[in-house]
């Protein structure tokens, strides 16, 4: 199979090619296309530079150029499966500049989507989130629920998660869209909860909980959202929508003492601050609709947390590259938290 990996330097998108290469070997090309913006590490995949099955663009999605490229394939042969991960996902800084978000998020997926008129596509995956949903006090979200986005982030992503599935419906491209819940696991960069509060431990550096800590989030281990997009890339049925979850809704502050817990630190590091600005109170998405596929997660929470602390630990010159190193964090960082007391 040929695929065309858009954001495949990032977290989730280098975690996809990297499971690729590890379930497929050599049957597996892959055009790895990523703007290398903060979070964008080249370095990730680094293993894989120089085979004849791997090709990286530094590009961006919402460039026709760039995306024409990126649809040639590895040799010019072109591509069979399109997975779109390239996108801005951080709500904090969705919140201090949203222009960025609509740029990628919405504009840069009609750019994929007009290239991949011209083609002769098996499948494109559209990654989009649970958080389109919104906030949901009691009971999980359906596939077939209104979207009601409260935040630039989420926002942008619905605005992706429709025109993708518009295409599908307008020009009979071989959409499917995939809503995903909070993703965790190694290479992610530290500035989403998990990462933050586990190098922040390590260093003996306060642990900035938003609020009273009883935010809920559905907590998926990457490895899983990778197996799950594998699963749908077969099984999907064109112009559908699929929740992935992995079943473990935890309040942040469960989340922060299991931290502490692993890295042998005290509670005294939880430093309450200022919560943020319409913060969504609970996500919860139902995944029957791709279990009934005959699609489960693999991975147990706590096994899953424990190993990525690990993984955390054990590759402090990867993290300590991005959080002592980059100026583009350390403003970040202090702009972020410094006025939240």
């Amino acid at each position: 199979m040929r695929y065309l990996v858009t954001g495949g330097a990032g977290f989730i998108g280098s975690n996809f090619v990297r499971y690729l290469f590890n379930k497929y070997g050599d049957a597996a090309q892959v055009v790895n296309l990523d703007k290398l913006t903060y979070a964008g590490i080249r370095e990730n995949l680094a293993e894989y530079e120089g085979k004849p099955n791997y090709r990286f663009l530094h590009g961006d999605i919402a460039k026709p150029e760039d995306v024409a490229e990126a649809y040639k394939g590895v040799d010019g042969s072109g591509v069979d499966v399109v997975v779109n991960f390239a996108a801005e996902t951080h709500v904090d800084r969705s919140l201090m500049e949203a222009g960025t978000f609509i740029e990628t998020d919405v504009h840069g997926v009609l750019v994929l989507l007009e290239e991949a008129r011209k083609t002769n596509l098996t499948r494109f995956v559209q990654i989009s989130t649970d958080e389109v949903y919104g906030s949901i006090d009691d009971g999980s979200f359906t596939e077939s629920d209104p979207l009601n986005p409260r935040n630039p982030y989420s926002a942008s992503k619905a605005g992706g998660d429709r025109m993708a599935y518009a295409y599908s419906q307008t020009y009979n491209l071989p959409v499917i869209i995939t809503r995903a819940s909070n993703n965790f696991g190694p290479w992610q960069y530290p500035e989403k909860l998990i990462p933050l509060f586990v190098t922040n431990a390590i260093d003996d550096l306060p642990l900035p909980l938003y609020g009273d800590g009883r935010n809920v989030r559905d907590w998926l281990y990457v490895e899983d959202h990778c197996a799950a997009v594998d699963f749908l890339i077969e099984h999907g049925v064109n112009g559908e929508t699929y929740n992935i979850g992995g079943g473990n809704e935890r309040e942040n502050r469960e989340i922060t003492q299991k931290i502490l817990e692993l890295t042998k630190k005290p509670d005294t590091l939880i430093k309450r601050v200022a919560d943020r600005q319409g913060h969504d109170r609970r996500y919860s998405i139902d995944m029957s609709k791709v279990e009934s596929m005959g699609f489960r997660c693999a991975t147990d929470f706590d096994t899953a947390l424990r190993s990525t602390v690990q993984w955390y630990v054990e590759n402090e010159p990867w993290w300590r590259a991005i959080k002592e190193r980059s100026a583009e964090f350390k403003a970040y960082y202090e702009k972020q938290y410094a006025a939240r007391g």
